[in-house]
């Protein structure tokens, strides 16, 4: 985790600016004189802007944090008047589960909306806020999110050197084949059976088992990247409470230790994120584990319930996407892997186009939306390269193809690079190296396709350097498409995708 690559120190860099914005959150409601409650709810609330909204550019961020009080706020009211009734508590908490998951199928900012709504029903319920505090939590949440809003834009504003592309949108579909809505569903029916269970085993405590639910459906899409989020999930619970055992409870909610180890869980929240779903889980688990230290509440018998609860929601998230409207791991492998592959040919005609001397023709972006589009297919093939995958043939193959689109996507970054070469000119071989890619990619994603015939490459005499190495690039990607073939489309007993 310590040693992932971290280009920029971006994720370093990005760690410190959360415990900056979550710090000076805390320290304007300790200054206005709020309550410990307050103070925590600001905190929490500081964390999800940071964390969640994850628009594009500047202005539909800061456009997205000034809307999160719009979806918070309601929240908060309802869900403290709803304490002593319970069945209409839970039903709303449903309703909650179901809009925050639909919403995303607006993108970035409804995820982000959705995200805030559903921890503000929880903030509550971990809290257990009543009506008489709602002008003060108000207060705390607004002061947090200014706080937010000024370290992010202002005092420590990160650039980037080129502008982030837009995240891949949700896999196509209609209706309940909709990626959104199904998961929607899914989500609403584990989080039902959660919360049955959880009230069994704690009356107060149960919104931990919903909240498992909710954040394994967090940025997955099929039954078997489900499973391997529960289980990491469980895993990092499993060392975290361990952790809390040995660090939370001996502190007992001393102050400035707390807050110290809490700024630590800040940061190892943000840090660890982007690269492992575990190590977070471990830094929000001793986080929870330090903060009901600070309200008087933490015992070892807390920490086994928070366990119990967690395991009792990563096994509902799982069996919700295998009952519920299920969709395989093969099809949604498939969809991602040929979503990067058309990256790739889109990607390298551009580049051959700017080459050629059009001046509309931009790779760069393409290459970007590849790079994000990769890392949705390594969350995909999780399930399959997981040491603990039964499967051991397509493991390997598993591996094999993220081998191979690896280095597409360094040979696209090279072809990239020489695009952007002013001094680049065109070489006519270039539009047959083209042919080929888009001849490879083809065959990849729908064999037995025919393209019109490959042009003929005409005589370019002398070569600039530049022009070799664009084509050495599409050279290296016909070869690295060409060795896909073998594990993408291997027999029915081992091959990755298919039905």
């Amino acid at each position: 985790m310590s040693l992932a690559p971290d280009p920029g120190r971006l994720r370093f860099r990005s760690s410190l600016r959360a415990v900056l914005g979550i710090a000076l959150a805390v320290t304007s409601t300790e200054l206005a004189g709020f309550s410990l409650t307050a103070s925590i709810a600001a905190g929490l609330a500081a964390l999800l802007a940071l964390f969640t909204v994850t628009d594009t550019t500047v202005r539909a961020q800061a456009v997205t944090t000034a809307l999160l009080p719009a979806v918070g706020f309601p929240v908060l009211a309802l869900a403290t008047t709803l304490h002593q009734t319970p069945l209409v508590r839970d039903a709303v908490c449903l309703a909650i589960v179901l809009g925050g998951v639909y919403a995303r199928r607006w993108g970035p900012r409804g995820h982000a909306l959705g995200i805030f709504a559903f921890m503000g029903f929880f903030i509550t319920q971990f809290l257990h806020a009543v009506p008489s505090q709602l002008p003060e939590l108000y207060a705390s949440v607004a002061l947090a999110l200014t706080a937010v809003a000024l370290v992010r834009f202002l005092l420590w504003p990160i650039e980037r050197r080129t502008p982030p592309a837009a995240t891949p949108s949700p896999l196509p579909g209609r209706g309940l084949a909709r990626a959104t809505t199904r998961q929607a569903v899914q989500a609403a029916a584990a989080c039902a059976v959660a919360l049955s269970i959880g009230q069994m085993l704690s009356d107060d405590r149960w919104y931990w088992a919903v909240g498992t639910v909710w954040w394994i459906f967090v940025n997955t899409a099929s039954r078997g990247e489900t499973l391997v989020r529960g289980f990491r999930r469980v895993l990092g619970t499993v060392v975290g409470i361990g952790a809390g055992l040995l660090i939370a409870i001996p502190l007992q909610g001393a102050l400035a230790p707390t807050a110290a180890l809490v700024a630590v869980c800040v940061f190892g929240i943000f840090y660890t994120a982007p690269v492992s779903y575990s190590w977070m889980v471990f830094a929000v688990t001793l986080m929870a584990g330090l903060l009901y230290g600070l309200l008087g509440v933490l015992d070892a018998q807390l920490l086994v319930l928070r366990l119990e609860e967690t395991i009792v929601g990563a096994v509902c998230a799982s069996l919700a996407v295998a009952l519920v409207l299920p969709v395989t791991t093969h099809a949604t492998n498939l969809a991602w892997i040929q979503r990067a592959l058309n990256c790739v040919r889109t990607c390298t005609a551009e580049a051959v186009a700017r080459l050629a001397g059009s001046p509309t023709a931009d790779p760069a972006p393409h290459a970007a939306e590849l790079e994000l589009t990769l890392g949705r297919v390594r969350l995909s093939l999780a399930p399959l390269v997981h040491p603990l995958s039964p499967y051991r043939d397509r493991r390997v193959r598993a591996r094999r193809v993220l081998a191979l689109l690896d280095e597409c996507a360094e040979e696209v970054r090279g072809l990239v690079a020489v695009a952007g070469d002013p001094d680049a000119s065109h070489d006519a071989r270039l539009a047959a190296a083209c042919w080929r890619v888009e001849a490879a990619v083809e065959a990849l994603v729908a064999p037995g396709r025919v393209l019109a015939d490959k042009p003929r490459p005409a005589d370019s005499g002398a070569v600039p350097i530049a022009g070799e190495a664009a084509l050495t690039h599409a050279n290296g990607l016909e070869r690295l498409l060409t060795e896909l073939v073998e594990p993408l489309h291997a027999g029915p007993a081992t091959r990755l995708v298919g039905s």
